[in-house]
Protein backbone atom coordinates (compact mmCIF):
# COMPACT_ATOMS: atom_id res chain seq x y z
CA UNK A 1 0.00 0.00 0.00
CA UNK A 2 2.81 2.41 0.80
CA UNK A 3 4.34 1.82 -2.62
CA UNK A 4 1.03 2.64 -4.28
CA UNK A 5 0.72 5.86 -2.25
CA UNK A 6 4.24 6.91 -3.23
CA UNK A 7 3.53 6.21 -6.89
CA UNK A 8 0.36 8.29 -6.68
CA UNK A 9 2.35 11.14 -5.15
CA UNK A 10 5.15 11.13 -7.71
CA UNK A 11 2.81 10.44 -10.60
CA UNK A 12 1.68 14.07 -10.79
CA UNK A 13 5.05 15.85 -11.01
CA UNK A 14 3.61 19.33 -11.52
CA UNK A 15 1.63 19.31 -8.27
CA UNK A 16 4.44 17.54 -6.44
CA UNK A 17 6.93 20.24 -7.44
CA UNK A 18 4.42 22.93 -6.49
CA UNK A 19 4.03 21.43 -3.03
CA UNK A 20 7.78 21.04 -2.54
CA UNK A 21 8.52 24.56 -3.79
CA UNK A 22 5.94 26.20 -1.52
CA UNK A 23 7.21 24.32 1.53
CA UNK A 24 10.87 24.95 0.66
CA UNK A 25 10.17 28.65 0.21
CA UNK A 26 8.25 28.84 3.48
CA UNK A 27 10.97 26.91 5.34
CA UNK A 28 13.72 29.14 3.98
CA UNK A 29 11.81 32.35 4.71
CA UNK A 30 10.94 31.27 8.26
CA UNK A 31 14.50 30.18 9.05
CA UNK A 32 15.94 33.27 7.45
CA UNK A 33 13.73 35.78 9.23
CA UNK A 34 13.70 34.12 12.65
CA UNK A 35 17.49 33.70 12.65
CA UNK A 36 18.10 37.28 11.53
CA UNK A 37 15.64 38.50 14.15
CA UNK A 38 17.43 36.50 16.88
CA UNK A 39 20.81 37.73 15.66
CA UNK A 40 19.76 41.37 15.64
CA UNK A 41 18.21 41.06 19.09
CA UNK A 42 21.38 39.48 20.49
CA UNK A 43 23.36 42.44 19.13
CA UNK A 44 21.50 44.76 21.49
CA UNK A 45 23.47 43.28 24.38
CA UNK A 46 26.65 42.24 22.57
CA UNK A 47 28.94 44.36 24.76
CA UNK A 48 27.35 42.78 27.85
CA UNK A 49 28.00 39.27 26.55
CA UNK A 50 31.59 40.15 25.65
CA UNK A 51 32.36 40.71 29.33
CA UNK A 52 32.87 37.16 30.54
CA UNK A 53 34.45 37.86 33.94
CA UNK A 54 31.82 40.01 35.70
CA UNK A 55 28.68 38.17 36.90
CA UNK A 56 26.97 41.24 38.44
CA UNK A 57 26.31 44.63 36.86
CA UNK A 58 25.40 47.60 39.05
CA UNK A 59 23.97 50.78 37.55
CA UNK A 60 21.82 53.81 38.21
CA UNK A 61 18.23 52.70 39.01
CA UNK A 62 16.88 54.78 36.11
CA UNK A 63 19.08 53.12 33.49
CA UNK A 64 16.66 51.56 30.97
CA UNK A 65 19.08 49.50 28.85
CA UNK A 66 22.74 49.08 27.90
CA UNK A 67 22.89 51.81 25.26
CA UNK A 68 21.45 54.54 27.46
CA UNK A 69 23.19 54.47 30.81
CA UNK A 70 22.83 57.20 33.43
CA UNK A 71 26.33 58.03 34.75
CA UNK A 72 27.07 57.75 38.46
CA UNK A 73 29.56 59.35 40.81
CA UNK A 74 32.73 57.48 41.73
CA UNK A 75 31.43 57.21 45.31
CA UNK A 76 28.99 54.52 44.13
CA UNK A 77 31.93 52.25 43.36
CA UNK A 78 33.09 52.38 46.98
CA UNK A 79 29.54 51.83 48.23
CA UNK A 80 29.29 48.65 46.18
CA UNK A 81 32.66 47.47 47.44
CA UNK A 82 31.40 47.88 50.99
CA UNK A 83 28.42 45.53 50.53
CA UNK A 84 28.74 42.25 52.39
CA UNK A 85 29.42 39.42 49.97
CA UNK A 86 31.24 41.45 47.29
CA UNK A 87 34.54 39.84 46.35
CA UNK A 88 35.63 42.69 44.09
CA UNK A 89 34.10 45.61 42.22
CA UNK A 90 35.62 47.66 39.40
CA UNK A 91 34.44 50.58 37.27
CA UNK A 92 33.31 50.36 33.66
CA UNK A 93 32.64 53.19 31.24
CA UNK A 94 30.32 52.60 28.27
CA UNK A 95 29.55 55.44 25.96
CA UNK A 96 30.32 56.85 22.55
CA UNK A 97 33.15 58.87 21.07
CA UNK A 98 34.22 60.02 17.61
CA UNK A 99 37.37 58.53 16.10
CA UNK A 100 39.16 59.89 13.04
CA UNK A 101 41.81 58.33 10.83
CA UNK A 102 44.78 60.21 9.34
CA UNK A 103 42.96 60.66 6.00
CA UNK A 104 40.04 62.38 7.72
CA UNK A 105 37.68 59.38 7.73
CA UNK A 106 35.68 59.51 10.95
CA UNK A 107 32.92 57.61 12.66
CA UNK A 108 31.05 57.44 15.92
CA UNK A 109 32.31 54.51 18.00
CA UNK A 110 31.24 52.52 21.02
CA UNK A 111 33.83 53.27 23.70
CA UNK A 112 34.40 50.85 26.57
CA UNK A 113 36.59 51.99 29.48
CA UNK A 114 37.81 49.01 31.53
CA UNK A 115 39.49 48.82 34.93
CA UNK A 116 43.07 50.11 34.75
CA UNK A 117 44.53 47.52 37.12
CA UNK A 118 42.80 44.30 36.10
CA UNK A 119 41.37 45.12 32.64
CA UNK A 120 38.12 43.52 33.83
CA UNK A 121 35.35 44.27 31.37
CA UNK A 122 37.48 43.89 28.25
CA UNK A 123 36.62 41.58 25.40
CA UNK A 124 38.66 38.38 25.40
CA UNK A 125 38.38 37.49 21.70
CA UNK A 126 41.56 38.90 20.16
CA UNK A 127 42.40 38.63 16.46
CA UNK A 128 45.82 40.26 16.59
CA UNK A 129 47.95 41.37 19.52
CA UNK A 130 47.05 41.08 23.20
CA UNK A 131 44.65 42.81 25.57
CA UNK A 132 47.68 43.54 27.75
CA UNK A 133 48.57 46.22 25.21
CA UNK A 134 46.01 48.45 26.97
CA UNK A 135 48.54 48.92 29.78
CA UNK A 136 50.65 51.00 27.41
CA UNK A 137 50.05 54.80 27.36
CA UNK A 138 47.44 56.08 24.88
CA UNK A 139 46.71 52.60 23.57
CA UNK A 140 43.35 51.20 22.52
CA UNK A 141 41.94 47.91 21.23
CA UNK A 142 39.85 48.29 18.07
CA UNK A 143 37.49 45.64 16.73
CA UNK A 144 38.14 44.16 13.29
CA UNK A 145 35.03 45.71 11.74
CA UNK A 146 36.22 49.13 12.88
CA UNK A 147 39.70 48.48 11.52
CA UNK A 148 38.23 47.54 8.12
CA UNK A 149 36.26 50.80 8.14
CA UNK A 150 39.18 53.10 9.00
CA UNK A 151 41.73 51.20 6.88
CA UNK A 152 39.70 49.56 4.08
CA UNK A 153 41.46 46.89 2.05
CA UNK A 154 44.60 47.02 4.18
CA UNK A 155 46.07 44.07 6.10
CA UNK A 156 45.72 44.00 9.88
CA UNK A 157 48.60 45.90 11.42
CA UNK A 158 49.24 47.10 14.93
CA UNK A 159 50.69 50.51 15.69
CA UNK A 160 48.35 52.51 13.45
CA UNK A 161 46.92 55.64 15.01
CA UNK A 162 43.54 57.33 15.35
CA UNK A 163 42.53 60.72 16.70
CA UNK A 164 39.91 60.91 19.45
CA UNK A 165 39.01 64.22 21.12
CA UNK A 166 42.34 65.76 20.03
CA UNK A 167 44.18 62.77 21.49
CA UNK A 168 46.42 60.54 19.39
CA UNK A 169 45.77 56.90 20.28
CA UNK A 170 47.63 53.82 19.10
CA UNK A 171 45.96 50.56 18.07
CA UNK A 172 47.62 47.99 20.30
CA UNK A 173 45.39 45.03 19.48
CA UNK A 174 42.51 44.08 17.22
CA UNK A 175 39.53 42.26 18.73
CA UNK A 176 36.61 40.19 17.53
CA UNK A 177 34.08 42.08 19.63
CA UNK A 178 30.40 41.30 19.17
CA UNK A 179 28.66 43.53 16.64
CA UNK A 180 26.63 46.28 18.37
CA UNK A 181 23.06 47.02 17.38
CA UNK A 182 24.07 50.09 15.37
CA UNK A 183 27.18 48.34 13.90
CA UNK A 184 29.52 51.06 15.17
CA UNK A 185 33.22 50.25 15.66
CA UNK A 186 33.96 49.08 19.20
CA UNK A 187 36.96 50.54 21.04
CA UNK A 188 38.38 49.39 24.37
CA UNK A 189 40.61 51.57 26.50
CA UNK A 190 41.66 51.83 30.10
CA UNK A 191 39.11 53.68 32.23
CA UNK A 192 41.53 56.57 32.90
CA UNK A 193 42.15 57.00 29.16
CA UNK A 194 38.49 56.62 28.20
CA UNK A 195 37.42 59.58 30.35
CA UNK A 196 39.97 61.72 28.50
CA UNK A 197 38.70 60.62 25.10
CA UNK A 198 35.08 61.64 25.71
CA UNK A 199 35.69 65.22 26.83
CA UNK A 200 34.75 67.06 29.97
CA UNK A 201 31.82 65.66 31.93
CA UNK A 202 30.85 65.79 35.57
CA UNK A 203 30.28 62.04 35.88
CA UNK A 204 31.94 59.16 34.07
CA UNK A 205 31.08 55.96 35.89
CA UNK A 206 28.59 53.95 33.80
CA UNK A 207 28.51 50.57 35.49
CA UNK A 208 30.15 48.87 38.43
CA UNK A 209 31.18 45.30 37.63
CA UNK A 210 31.23 43.03 40.66
CA UNK A 211 31.67 39.40 41.64
CA UNK A 212 30.38 37.50 44.68
CA UNK A 213 32.46 35.77 47.29
CA UNK A 214 32.51 31.96 47.27
CA UNK A 215 29.24 30.48 48.43
CA UNK A 216 27.16 33.43 47.22
CA UNK A 217 25.36 33.32 43.88
CA UNK A 218 25.25 36.22 41.45
CA UNK A 219 21.49 36.56 42.03
CA UNK A 220 21.97 36.78 45.79
CA UNK A 221 24.71 39.37 45.45
CA UNK A 222 22.62 41.48 43.06
CA UNK A 223 19.77 41.48 45.58
CA UNK A 224 22.12 42.48 48.42
CA UNK A 225 23.67 45.33 46.44
CA UNK A 226 20.27 46.69 45.37
CA UNK A 227 18.99 46.57 48.93
CA UNK A 228 22.12 48.15 50.47
CA UNK A 229 22.82 50.90 47.93
CA UNK A 230 19.49 51.67 46.24
CA UNK A 231 21.16 51.11 42.87
CA UNK A 232 19.95 48.63 40.27
CA UNK A 233 22.01 45.45 40.35
CA UNK A 234 21.45 42.63 37.91
CA UNK A 235 23.22 39.52 36.77
CA UNK A 236 24.90 39.60 33.39
CA UNK A 237 22.07 37.59 31.83
CA UNK A 238 19.50 39.75 33.60
CA UNK A 239 20.96 42.97 32.20
CA UNK A 240 21.21 41.39 28.74
CA UNK A 241 17.51 40.44 28.75
CA UNK A 242 16.57 43.83 30.19
CA UNK A 243 18.27 45.46 27.21
CA UNK A 244 16.68 43.10 24.70
CA UNK A 245 13.21 43.60 26.16
CA UNK A 246 13.66 47.36 25.85
CA UNK A 247 14.24 47.04 22.10
CA UNK A 248 11.36 44.60 21.76
CA UNK A 249 8.98 47.00 23.50
CA UNK A 250 10.15 50.27 21.99
CA UNK A 251 11.11 49.53 18.38
CA UNK A 252 9.25 48.30 15.32
CA UNK A 253 11.59 45.35 14.80
CA UNK A 254 9.26 42.67 16.23
CA UNK A 255 6.32 43.94 14.15
CA UNK A 256 8.28 44.02 10.89
CA UNK A 257 9.74 40.57 11.34
CA UNK A 258 6.43 39.26 12.65
CA UNK A 259 4.65 40.33 9.46
CA UNK A 260 7.18 38.52 7.28
CA UNK A 261 7.01 35.38 9.41
CA UNK A 262 3.19 35.46 9.28
CA UNK A 263 3.29 35.76 5.48
CA UNK A 264 5.60 32.74 5.27
CA UNK A 265 3.22 30.72 7.44
CA UNK A 266 0.19 31.78 5.38
CA UNK A 267 1.94 30.94 2.11
CA UNK A 268 3.01 27.56 3.42
CA UNK A 269 -0.41 26.72 4.85
CA UNK A 270 -2.65 28.03 2.07
CA UNK A 271 -0.60 26.92 -0.92
CA UNK A 272 0.31 23.54 0.51
CA UNK A 273 -3.20 22.95 1.81
CA UNK A 274 -4.88 23.92 -1.45
CA UNK A 275 -2.45 21.95 -3.61
CA UNK A 276 -2.68 18.88 -1.44
CA UNK A 277 -6.48 19.10 -1.44
CA UNK A 278 -6.60 19.30 -5.24
CA UNK A 279 -4.13 16.42 -5.42
CA UNK A 280 -6.39 14.26 -3.23
CA UNK A 281 -9.57 15.19 -5.13
CA UNK A 282 -7.98 14.28 -8.45
CA UNK A 283 -6.98 10.90 -7.04
CA UNK A 284 -10.38 9.97 -5.59
CA UNK A 285 -10.78 7.14 -8.11
CA UNK A 286 -7.52 5.59 -6.93
CA UNK A 287 -8.55 5.90 -3.28
CA UNK A 288 -11.94 4.43 -4.25
CA UNK A 289 -10.17 1.45 -5.81
CA UNK A 290 -8.22 0.92 -2.62
CA UNK A 291 -11.45 1.04 -0.62
CA UNK A 292 -13.07 -1.41 -3.02
CA UNK A 293 -10.37 -4.02 -2.35
CA UNK A 294 -10.88 -3.71 1.39
CA UNK A 295 -8.43 -0.99 2.58
CA UNK A 296 -9.84 0.57 5.76
CA UNK A 297 -10.39 4.27 6.31
CA UNK A 298 -7.71 4.24 8.99
CA UNK A 299 -5.20 2.81 6.54
CA UNK A 300 -6.15 5.38 3.92
CA UNK A 301 -5.65 8.20 6.42
CA UNK A 302 -2.23 6.77 7.21
CA UNK A 303 -1.33 6.72 3.51
CA UNK A 304 -2.36 10.36 3.04
CA UNK A 305 -0.40 11.43 6.11
CA UNK A 306 2.62 9.48 4.80
CA UNK A 307 2.38 11.34 1.48
CA UNK A 308 2.24 14.62 3.39
CA UNK A 309 5.29 13.72 5.48
CA UNK A 310 7.30 12.80 2.38
CA UNK A 311 6.51 16.16 0.80
CA UNK A 312 7.27 17.96 4.06
CA UNK A 313 10.63 16.21 4.46
CA UNK A 314 11.73 17.08 0.90
CA UNK A 315 10.49 20.67 1.09
CA UNK A 316 11.97 21.28 4.54
CA UNK A 317 15.27 19.72 3.52
CA UNK A 318 15.56 22.02 0.51
CA UNK A 319 14.60 25.03 2.63
CA UNK A 320 17.20 24.08 5.25
CA UNK A 321 19.86 23.79 2.57
CA UNK A 322 18.97 27.20 1.16
CA UNK A 323 19.00 28.74 4.64
CA UNK A 324 22.37 27.23 5.53
CA UNK A 325 23.84 28.43 2.23
CA UNK A 326 22.50 31.95 2.77
CA UNK A 327 24.04 32.30 6.23
CA UNK A 328 27.31 30.73 5.13
CA UNK A 329 27.59 33.42 2.44
CA UNK A 330 26.61 36.33 4.72
CA UNK A 331 28.43 35.18 7.88
CA UNK A 332 31.72 36.78 6.88
CA UNK A 333 30.24 40.07 5.72
CA UNK A 334 30.93 42.96 8.09
CA UNK A 335 27.32 44.13 8.28
CA UNK A 336 25.92 40.64 8.96
CA UNK A 337 28.75 39.12 10.98
CA UNK A 338 27.65 36.95 13.84
CA UNK A 339 24.17 36.31 12.43
CA UNK A 340 23.89 32.55 11.98
CA UNK A 341 21.29 29.88 11.40
CA UNK A 342 20.61 28.79 14.96
CA UNK A 343 19.75 25.14 15.54
CA UNK A 344 16.79 26.22 17.68
CA UNK A 345 15.37 28.10 14.70
CA UNK A 346 15.96 25.17 12.35
CA UNK A 347 14.24 22.73 14.72
CA UNK A 348 11.36 25.11 15.42
CA UNK A 349 10.75 25.76 11.73
CA UNK A 350 10.87 22.01 11.08
CA UNK A 351 8.16 21.41 13.65
CA UNK A 352 6.03 24.23 12.19
CA UNK A 353 6.38 22.94 8.62
CA UNK A 354 5.43 19.38 9.55
CA UNK A 355 2.45 20.61 11.56
CA UNK A 356 1.33 22.79 8.63
CA UNK A 357 1.58 19.87 6.22
CA UNK A 358 -0.31 17.52 8.54
CA UNK A 359 -3.08 20.10 8.92
CA UNK A 360 -3.16 20.61 5.16
CA UNK A 361 -3.52 16.88 4.60
CA UNK A 362 -6.37 16.70 7.13
CA UNK A 363 -8.36 19.10 4.96
CA UNK A 364 -8.48 16.50 2.21
CA UNK A 365 -9.00 13.42 4.37
CA UNK A 366 -12.74 14.05 4.85
CA UNK A 367 -13.38 13.53 1.14
CA UNK A 368 -11.62 10.18 1.29
CA UNK A 369 -13.48 9.05 4.42
CA UNK A 370 -16.86 9.80 2.83
CA UNK A 371 -15.84 8.26 -0.49
CA UNK A 372 -18.04 5.50 -1.95
CA UNK A 373 -15.96 2.64 -3.36
CA UNK A 374 -18.40 2.43 -6.28
CA UNK A 375 -16.90 5.59 -7.75
CA UNK A 376 -14.22 3.49 -9.33
CA UNK A 377 -16.86 1.74 -11.52
CA UNK A 378 -18.49 4.94 -12.78
CA UNK A 379 -17.71 6.26 -16.21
Amino acid sequence: MRYVAVQMLFGDRAKLFGLIFSLAFSSFLLMNQTSIFAGIMSRTGSQILDVIDAPVWVMDPKTPYADEIAPMTDNQLFRVRGVDGVSWAVPLYKGSARAKAADGTFRQCVLMGVDDATLTGAVRKIVLGSMEALRQPDTIVLDKAGYDFFFPGQPLQLGRTLEMNDHRVVIGAISDAGAPFATFPVIYARYSLAVQLIGRESRYLSVVLAAPKPGISAEQLAERVSRATGLRAATQDGFFWQTMHYYLRNTGIPVNFGITIAIALIVGTVVAGQTFYIFTIENLRQFGALKAIGVSNRRLVGLIVMQALIVAAIGYGLGLGLGATFFEVTLHKTATRGIILMWQNAVGVGVVIFVVVILASLLSIRKVLLLEPAIVFRA
